[in-house]
């Protein structure tokens, strides 16, 4: 989402915002958003990054600091409110820091050029929280498959029992042979086995 740079400076700034009851902060964007799945889209990384950006960058997505409602080029039914929770922050400086400090390269015609700076942060300590926030019901959280440790929690809780220890095991041998990624504990002993595959 456009966002106001603040105190950072430059003259371009985005926000990625997770959506939530409870963020801290009004935004605002096309409905379209919310039915787009960015990673499926697809960039050449190693070629011009122009069309992407204007891609992601075309649509209305703002913070609250940067939304005009007079300005606004959407319809009130293609318009989504909410709240949200930043996990991220990009900004683009140029040459505001990089020209007083003399931080030049020289180019393959050997002439120099001033750098152009950007920054990006992502708020690990903040996604944990903010991904509980926004997935969750009454009985607790609801992992995105995307980001749970397992698809699968496997508890014994008759650790001491053979019969159950063999279902368990039985279990957990069948899940993970069907490359299932699932955690395995027993209650009482804290013995406890996991299998991960990383796609």
């Amino acid at each position: 989402m456009r966002a106001d740079t603040g105190p950072i400076g430059g003259d371009l700034s985005h926000e990625f915002q997770i959506l939530a009851d409870t963020g801290e902060s009004a935004v605002y964007c096309d409905r379209a958003w919310l039915e787009t799945d960015i990673l499926a889209a697809p960039v050449d990384y190693d070629g011009d990054l122009e069309p992407a950006f204007r891609e992601w960058t075309g649509r209305y997505a703002a913070t609250d600091e940067m939304h005009d409602a007079a300005k606004c080029p959407l319809a009130a039914d293609a318009l989504v409110t909410a709240r949200g929770i930043e996990v991220g922050h990009i900004f683009y400086f140029g040459t505001k820091y990089s020209k007083p400090m003399g931080a030049v390269v020289a180019g393959a015609d050997g002439d120099e050029t001033v750098l152009e700076m950007g920054s990006y942060g992502i708020g690990v300590s903040r996604l944990v929280g903010a991904l509980i926030e926004a997935n969750h019901d009454d009985n607790g959280i609801i992992w995105p498959e995307s980001v749970a440790p397992f698809r699968v929690g496997l508890i014994n809780l008759r650790a001491a029992d053979a019969k159950c220890r063999e279902a368990a095991d039985a279990l957990y041998a069948k899940l993970n042979a069907a490359g299932v990624a699932v955690s395995m504990t027993t209650a009482t002993s804290r013995r406890a086995r996991s299998s991960r595959q990383w796609t």
